[in-house]
């Protein structure tokens, strides 16, 4: 089966609440368990620099949301980890998109358009207080999406628009330059995509309505207690649409669970027990992770290492694969632009290394050249880091990384082709 990379971020800006935990960590921390799923997950903390002001309040965002992570079930050796800042390719890849995104497309981006449109309600100036990183948020994520050609990317109904401006900022890259990008796909889990927050809008650090997932219990309950309701009185039936306390329990319980709610709405259930057997579903499943996380949160020192090691293995993805972009839009030595030019090579060709998965679970890479003729082929490793680690090897030493590999490399091309595809790589530009 065809291995399948998810990719899912929460941007470092506040305090994990239940709606990243059903939007993003939860769905995804289970799919990150499938054999076929190569998951990528990161902190977003470049994002956050687009809202937030205050350092301090990103740093701790940064070590609350990873702790979550953890906390809630993410194998740090079995899926890659990091955080945004850690991978210096990624803003050098959002200014190669930004040179191949049009304005009028960032225009229509549903964040800019809702600032313009509450300044021109204001009858304020368009752009009063939007920021060229607000106007550049798409591109960003585009970054974010396409360094790592993820298939899927896990996101709520309001961030669709994001993923289709990714795949047509891709297709404009690979147009001009040739094929690099994988057209990403938006993942939406089918019954909970947003959850509604204390008062009853979309759960949203934006709107500080949002119940964090880690609180105390007793501060939980009280939360829960506190979510707006109706005037509807005990014994009076009541109706599972717009209900926020429904689609917050609806969340967590099981299709029976929310069937039998749903007949209690029907037979006139008060406001308080609907609370009460919300806070108790809630805390049933919230409660054995928040024990590890207040565990973790105390030990940052880990999780830095832990992140650490996690942006050397996107790196190991992330460095080659930039080192082939740069050549592509042509920042490379003169030298393999001379020999491009030579070769009659066709727009945007050039030679190429992929990574696959064997049916017999083996991991393997190869090297074409322009042309698509093979030039290397290795043999299975265990696991993909290392199949990405020997790539790395070899696009960063070339042809002297040869003999170290060689009990790695089952097939080899011709030696001169071979050299010549290698030195763009070894040698990018200043």
């Amino acid at each position: 089966m065809k291995t399948q990379r998810v990719l899912t971020g929460i941007t470092t800006s506040g305090t994990p609440h239940l709606g990243n935990y059903v939007g993003a960590i939860r769905p995804t921390v289970r799919a990150s368990r499938l054999a076929e799923v190569e998951s990528f997950y990161f902190l977003a903390d470049y994002h956050a620099l687009i809202k937030v002001g205050e350092p301090a309040r990103v740093q701790r965002s940064t070590l609350e949301i990873a702790a979550t992570w953890l906390a809630c079930g993410l194998d740090p050796e079995r899926v890659t980890f990091y955080r945004q800042s850690d991978i210096p390719e990624i803003p050098e890849l959002t200014w190669f998109l930004t040179c191949v995104t049009g304005k009028g497309v960032l225009n229509r981006a549903h964040a800019y358009k809702a600032s313009v449109d509450k300044n021109n309600a204001a009858n304020e100036d368009p752009d009063a207080g939007v920021t060229a990183g607000l106007f550049m948020y798409p591109v960003l994520m585009a970054a974010d999406i396409l360094m790592f050609n993820a298939h899927q990317v896990p996101v709520g109904r309001d961030q669709i628009q994001h993923i289709e401006m990714a795949r047509d900022i891709a297709a404009s890259f690979n147009h001009l330059y040739g094929e690099h990008f994988t057209m990403p796909e938006a993942a939406i889990e089918a019954n909970v995509a947003t959850l509604p927050g204390l008062d009853g809008r979309k759960m949203s650090k934006s709107y500080d309505n949002t119940i964090p997932l880690f609180v105390p219990r007793e501060q939980l309950k009280k939360l829960i207690m506190g979510i707006v309701t109706d005037s509807r009185a005990p014994g009076e039936p009541k109706s599972t649409d717009g209900s926020a306390l429904f689609q917050l329990y609806q969340a967590f319980a099981s299709a029976n669970e929310t069937a039998a709610l749903a007949k209690a709405y029907a037979d006139g259930i008060a406001w308080g027990e609907v609370k009460q057997a919300l806070f108790e579903r809630l805390d049933q499943e919230i409660a054995p992770l928040r024990a590890v996380y207040d565990e973790l949160i105390q030990e940052p020192a880990r999780i830095e290492k832990t992140l650490l090691a996690g942006a050397e293995k996107a790196r190991a993805i992330a460095t080659p694969f930039t080192a082939r972009l740069r050549h592509a839009v042509g920042l490379r030595p003169l030298q393999a632009t001379t020999t491009a030019t030579a070769a009659k090579v066709g727009k945007g060709a050039v030679p190429s290394f992929k990574q696959y998965r064997e049916q017999d679970g083996q991991f393997y890479f190869k090297l074409l050249d322009a042309q698509g003729t093979l030039l290397l082929q290795s043999t299975g490793f265990a696991a993909p880091r290392d199949a990405a680690q020997a790539m790395a090897q070899l696009q960063r030493e070339g042809i002297t990384a040869l003999e170290s590999l060689s009990d790695r490399l089952s097939a080899r091309g011709d030696a001169a082709a071979v050299a010549a595809a290698l030195e763009f790589f070894s040698k990018p530009a200043a």
